[in-house]
């Protein structure tokens, strides 16, 4: 292997010789208990000498992240709507194919079908994804989570016994604004963050607010696109006042916390002049 090979060369170089493990499927490590080296690192800039040992995992089957946020995202939207629709099989024969009395049900119906439509645009047209695949293991578990709570959230939502808001339609209109600038919010951040991987590029970059005043959020947080989908998710909890929501709305946050604190230490590990004043996900708390 000549020096300024890089690791995704050596990556093909090995799958030539044992065609089975394709590139994606490959981990490449210089210590067997360390990182997996990146596609672009290159083998001189390595701290190795003139011999190196390069340690292979099997990753298992991989699985392309558009296609991976495709089957997530699309579940829940076909879900929800077995139960809006009050399908005979849901709820029992007395009920099928009614509707609700209550306004915020529709709504509600609305505002799911829409944060998701949304994530399936971004999905094609916005994200740009540095690594791009993932095991095809974690396919299962994802869709057990995204699939299983919009059953769960659908079905209590549009239950015929289900009763709306204690403070009617202030807390409806006011869940509702929440609701919409959240999502403006979100798909902000994922444009910017989107543009700084112009033409394909993988090298990572700090992320910093544009002329949009919804980025503007990236002073305080280094995650903000996490910001706004926790404030989606309080927003559709203050809207239907639905104890499913607001658990799943809880463990959204919990799951979104760990990813943005490591993120966030990645930021500062990388970039020496990264901004002090940026906290993970909450400014000036978390």
């Amino acid at each position: 292997v000549e020096p300024n090979a890089t690791i995704r060369e050596i990556r093909l170089m090995f799958h030539k010789l044992y065609p089975r493990w394709y590139p994606a499927r490959q981990s490449i490590k210089l210590d067997p208990k360390g990182k997996s080296l990146r596609d672009e690192d290159i083998l001189q800039h390595l701290p190795v000498g003139t011999t190196a040992t390069l340690y292979f995992k099997d990753l298992g089957p991989q699985i392309g992240w558009t296609t991976v946020f495709l089957i997530e995202y699309t579940g829940p939207l076909f879900i929800y709507f077995l139960f809006y629709f009050r399908m005979p099989f849901v709820y029992g024969l007395d009920e099928r194919f009614t509707s609700s009395p209550h306004p915020v049900v529709n709504l509600a119906c609305i505002c799911h079908s829409f944060h998701y439509i949304k994530r399936l645009i971004e999905t094609v047209f916005v994200h740009r994804f540095s690594h791009g695949t993932m095991p095809l293991r974690n396919i299962v578990k994802n869709c057990l989570y995204y699939w299983g709570f919009a059953a769960w959230l659908a079905y209590y939502i549009n239950h015929p016994l289900y009763t709306p808001p204690s403070y009617g339609k202030k807390q409806i209109n006011f869940a509702v604004i929440m609701f919409l600038l959240c999502e403006a919010g979100n798909f902000s951040i994922h444009v910017a963050l989107s543009d700084l991987r112009r033409n394909g590029s993988k090298i990572r970059k700090i992320p910093y607010p544009t002329k949009n005043p919804f980025t503007w959020l990236f002073f305080f947080v280094s995650c903000p696109n996490y910001t706004y989908e926790v404030g989606t998710w309080i927003s559709f909890t203050i809207m239907t006042q639905c104890v499913p929501v607001g658990l799943f709305t809880l463990l959204c946050f919990i799951q979104m916390t760990i990813w943005a604190k490591d993120k966030h230490c990645t930021y500062l590990r990388e970039f020496k002049d990264y901004p002090s004043l940026r906290m993970p996900i909450i400014p000036f708390l978390l």
